[in-house]
């Protein structure tokens, strides 16, 4: 037979707070990973070739006018930066497939292949020469930036 314990235990005191804050904190972190994961998947989907293009051309003006500022003017600074912008120029309107049919798009894209064809025709061979062919550049590119970039 048994026999009733003596000194019954007294309930515990204090609840179960601590254990549900724990669960929440765990909960939380798990939530903030999978967001973080999330986003980062919607990004990745994004298509980052329009932006693409438009840094390296940037970039590539950027060197030619590193070049005009430390007098380094000559065709072989000059050129292979007027020859990768050609190339990228090819690159505006499969860049922009939403822009592709607009006249004004078409329009400056070609203007800007029309002015770095004639750059590679006839190189710059002086600083005056490669100030006055960034100056037409960026013109082209102005005149597109005023009506396509928000």
């Amino acid at each position: 037979m048994s026999t009733p314990d003596p000194m019954p235990t007294a309930p515990v005191k204090g609840g179960h707070g601590a254990r549900y804050l724990f669960l929440f904190l765990i909960g939380l972190v798990i939530g903030v990973v999978a967001t973080v994961m999330a986003l980062r998947a919607l990004h990745a989907r994004k298509d980052h070739f329009p932006e693409s293009v438009m840094h390296v051309q940037q970039w590539h003006m950027g060197q030619l006018k590193s070049s005009l500022e430390q007098n380094r003017c000559g065709p072989t600074d000059s050129l292979p930066h007027v020859q990768s912008l050609r190339t990228l120029a090819n690159d505006l309107e499969p860049a922009f497939p939403d822009l592709r049919d607009d006249a004004r798009f078409g329009d400056a894209a070609s203007k800007l292949r029309a002015t770095l064809d004639a750059a590679l025709a006839s190189p710059p061979l002086n600083c005056a020469g490669v100030q006055a062919l960034m100056k037409d550049v960026g013109g082209a590119c102005k005149a597109c930036h005023q009506d396509f970039r928000g």
